[in-house]
């Protein structure tokens, strides 16, 4: 299967276009107001993230499939357990979380998915995923039963990220956690988009215009942002 939304990505990084994906909770979501969901998101967003640490059975899917009658924005998996997985999303962040050491996140969910990806028209994109200190404990932390990176410690991020790059990923996931008091830090970024040549995502705890033009131009290629964001910060093209 080609890989369309991957290249499309390259693409758009390669001529220098931000990326903006909104990451949508479906524990949070309410399928029966997509539209005005929808019209409330920045102007500027060019994906869609649907996931959570902890989702109920079939609300992926759910949320998913309202969302896909209202935009053709591209929808990306970005899945805390293998059941959520559906192949109505456009493409799945296959996920390996390098800042841990529990085994069933770095395979043993992965191996549990193959039944449904197997046959699955999703495009797979290989995500190596970090996790980084945020301020405060969570979600991700506690269901995956591991510690996230602390920011100090600068060389073990940019070495998890390049033995990520090494191990295969074609993208690099800096995540501070759903809620951090404070986003990852800019020489983070910088540092970590130097050493690799695969796209690098930042998302967690950013909330501001302000937050997102200091990712970007630390050298982000993609921004993430949760559901909880203020319209009026994001007014202005960027």
């Amino acid at each position: 299967m080609e890989d369309i939304f991957y290249k499309n990505l390259l693409k758009s990084i390669a001529e220098k276009e931000r990326q903006l994906a909104i990451l949508i909770d479906p524990d949070k979501f309410n399928s029966s107001e997509t539209d005005s969901f929808l019209k409330k998101i920045p102007k500027q967003t060019t994906h869609l993230f649907v996931g959570g640490s902890t989702v109920a059975n079939g609300e992926t899917e759910a949320t998913v499939k309202a969302l896909k009658v209202a935009t053709k924005l591209p929808i990306f998996l970005f899945p805390g357990d293998w059941s959520h997985i559906t192949h109505f999303a456009d493409a799945l962040l296959f996920l390996t979380l390098l800042s841990g050491r529990n085994a069933e996140y770095l395979v043993g969910q992965q191996i549990k998915s193959i039944s449904k990806l197997k046959n699955s028209s999703l495009e797979i994109i290989s995500t190596g995923y970090i996790l980084i200190d945020g301020g405060n404990g969570s979600a991700v932390s506690k269901v995956t039963n591991t510690e996230p990176l602390p920011q100090e410690n600068i060389e073990n991020i940019v070495h998890t990220a390049l033995a990520g790059q090494f191990i295969g990923a074609k993208i690099i996931y800096l995540e501070a956690g759903s809620g951090a008091k404070f986003p990852v830090k800019p020489e983070i970024i910088s540092e970590v988009k130097k050493a690799i040549n695969i796209p690098l995502i930042v998302g967690g705890g950013i909330k501001t215009e302000a937050q997102n033009n200091t990712a970007y131009e630390a050298g982000a290629d993609m921004v993430v942002m949760g559901t909880a964001f203020e319209k009026s910060h994001f007014d202005s093209a960027q």
